[in-house]
């Protein structure tokens, strides 16, 4: 069985793919898996499904929930069910590769190791390979507990990581030209995400367009200096002044 949280949850067995209807059922199997293999208490459980305002009975309620999770997985293919009773809470086993977050980072990592040793090309497919699982927001923003929120605030911070190596392999391979309108896209997801101004930078200006490279510093500044009132970092006002001055000795070798 495959549990799927790099978008929508859902979890997939050899007779397809489904997805929990019940809300609060819904975050009990993923606050489970965040933890997998280790205990979370029924405290912690309460606090992230209801908040601070618990129901009446909340504890019976949250019986109920694992009741229904564990008939979901059954009926979705678990041959005998994966949450496990343990005082003070429950815990849900899973093994090596059944979880795709999991998978993501063992993909970024190999492709952080390919990038030091300079298997630029390989890297490039290990970086692909694991941004291709994401579907969506992590866990389709089901839920804002403490536990939720850290996992989805780190996770979603890996990704942008990943992709920021993405662009940085493929520059190293020449393909500047190519990274442009990617780039133009991912400066205006992110606009305080300044790696991403450099290499448009980068890869404006080993396009020749230079006038443009120093456009993009123009509009990197104002947004950070509105934003949150912060001139550029030391990295983006250097690959600047580089442009400006036309040294290909720093420009060719960045990045």
């Amino acid at each position: 069985m495959k549990y799927e949280v790099l978008g929508r949850l859902r979890v997939s067995a050899d007779n397809g793919s489904a997805h929990i209807g019940a809300p609060k059922v819904e975050m009990l199997l993923a606050i489970l898996l965040i933890r997998a293999n280790r205990i979370v208490t029924a405290d912690q459980l309460m606090m992230e499904i209801w908040g601070e305002r618990l129901p009446r009975r909340a504890t019976a309620t949250l019986y109920v929930y694992v009741s229904e999770l564990r008939k979901f997985l059954n009926r979705a293919g678990a041959e005998q069910s994966p949450i496990v009773t343990r005082s003070p809470g429950y815990m849900l086993t899973l093994e090596d590769g059944g979880l795709d977050y999991q998978v993501f980072l063992d993909l970024t990592e190999q492709g952080r190791a390919l990038m030091r040793e300079h298997r630029h090309e390989e890297a490039v497919a290990r970086f692909q390979q694991g941004l291709a699982l994401w579907r969506g927001p992590v866990l389709g923003d089901i839920g804002h507990g403490p536990i939720l929120s850290a996992f989805t605030t780190w996770l979603t911070e890996v990704r942008m990581d990943c992709t920021e190596m993405l662009v940085e392999a493929r520059l190293q391979l020449g393909l500047h030209r190519e990274l442009v309108g990617p780039l133009y896209s991912l400066t205006a997801e992110s606009p305080l995400r300044e790696t991403f101004y450099r290499q448009l930078m980068l890869a404006l200006y080993r396009s020749d367009r230079r006038a443009d490279a120093l456009k993009v510093y123009q509009a990197a500044r104002s947004t950070l200096i509105n934003e949150l009132g912060l001139e550029p970092c030391s990295a983006l006002r250097e690959l600047h002044q580089a442009i400006l001055l036309a040294d290909d000795r720093v420009l060719c070798a960045a990045g």
